[in-house]
């Protein structure tokens, strides 16, 4: 088995037990690892689908561990590095109460799938809920998807080109708002930066237990940015929706499509400075192009402390 990455487009409970089950237990039957990622409702109906054989499967809760889609890759990696041979993961990243904020993130996460996993022995299925996800996300589950399984049976998606979205994603504009407070960052100034991140957590009334979290991942993006983006940033945060927000822009231009998903070595000397950020933050979304870089990280004003 070479890598795969096929979407199962299924309508209801039974075709979504039909296309996901026998992928399992043949995978079981060869004795290959599997992992099943996939949100709430879903997680309990194929573990009852399962039944005996779930003790057998590696269960992953999509909306905890995928509530910010780029920590997705990393976690799947670490299933898939810990076994040798090939490996079977069932992963859901998408569903309808996705917000619009979130969405584009999730996009790129499974074009970016495409780029992780390639020459992996590694067969990824990728349910979508063709009855109440929208066209425009079934579509571009065909463009980062080479196969479709349906209820017409497997066929290549005629659409297949996920270098599009990775760059639709990346353009899409990130703006602020004009009364958003906002400090710079340079070389040497980080505990500034960090100051200023905290003040802003504790004002807008983050949980207290996240706000060390978000001024960590605030110092992290500062730092790559003035290390990476030309040596100066503009560091600014706002809330809205019951989330605080914050954005940092600069002059680079990140060319790395996997950067902060990628593992990390020992003796690496840098690159966790995006993985940590990835880890720590509900939700980040990144806009890069030739002319500048902005990377904004949200975190929810409630009590859940991302895991």
């Amino acid at each position: 088995m070479t890598f795969a990455h096929p979407a199962l487009f299924y309508s209801d409970e039974d075709s979504y037990i039909d296309g996901t089950v026998p992928f399992v237990v043949e995978g079981l039957a060869n004795a290959e690892p599997v992992a099943i990622a996939v949100p709430g409702h879903n997680l309990v109906l194929l573990k009852e689908a399962l039944s005996g054989f779930a003790h057998l499967v590696t269960f992953i809760d999509m909306a905890d561990t995928g509530r910010n889609p780029g920590r997705i890759i990393p976690e799947l990696r670490v299933f898939a590095d810990r076994h040798r041979g090939p490996v079977r993961i069932i992963s859901e990243p998408v569903w309808d109460n996705r917000t619009d904020v979130e969405y584009p993130a999730c996009a790129l996460h499974e074009a970016l799938v495409n780029y992780a996993f390639s020459g992996r022995d590694l067969s990824i299925l990728c349910p979508y809920d063709i009855s109440a996800l929208s066209h425009d996300v079934l579509a571009d589950a065909e463009k980062t998807h080479p196969v479709v399984i349906d209820a017409g049976g497997h066929r290549p998606s005629d659409h297949f080109h996920p270098a599009r979205v990775v760059v639709a994603a990346h353009s899409l504009p990130l703006p602020t708002p004009a009364d958003a407070a906002s400090t710079s960052a340079a070389a040497g100034g980080m505990a500034a930066v960090r100051a200023f991140a905290r003040e802003q957590a504790v004002q807008h009334g983050l949980a207290q237990d996240r706000v060390d979290d978000f001024a960590l991942a605030v110092t992290e993006l500062a730092t790559n940015s003035v290390r990476h983006g030309g040596g100066e940033s503009t560091v600014r945060v706002w809330a809205e929706s019951d989330s605080i927000i914050c954005q940092v822009n600069d002059n680079g231009h990140i060319t790395d499509v996997l950067a902060g998903r990628s593992p990390v070595h020992a003796n690496d000397p840098g690159g966790r400075g995006l993985l940590l950020v990835n880890r720590l933050a509900d939700l980040v979304r990144t806009q890069t192009t030739s002319s500048g870089t902005a990377i904004q990280v949200r975190f929810d004003l409630g009590n859940k402390k991302t895991t």
